[in-house]
């Protein structure tokens, strides 16, 4: 996984909070901390970066197990 997957992923992990506490709380996370309102400017730059790392992470989907285990460094052991 390259940096650019990584980063993806961990703005795709806080979206995926954020999700989760509208779900069960109607609580939404972005929005209360920039802006109070899902309409905020930078609440909205926010969730279309969730939106990109979200498209950025579906060929991961795709791999196989093989494409991973190519992708290791080598002398690097298995966990």
């Amino acid at each position: 996984m390259n940096g650019l997957q990584r980063t993806a992923l961990a703005i795709t992990i806080i979206g995926a909070i954020n999700w989760g506490l509208i779900g069960l709380f109607q609580f939404d996370l972005v929005a209360a901390i920039f802006g109070g309102e899902q309409s905020a400017a930078f609440a909205r730059v926010i969730y279309t970066l969730v939106g990109i790392s979200g498209l950025v992470l579906l060929p991961l989907l795709f791999k196989t197990d093989e494409a991973f285990a190519d992708q290791r460094e080598p002398g690097r052991a298995d966990s």
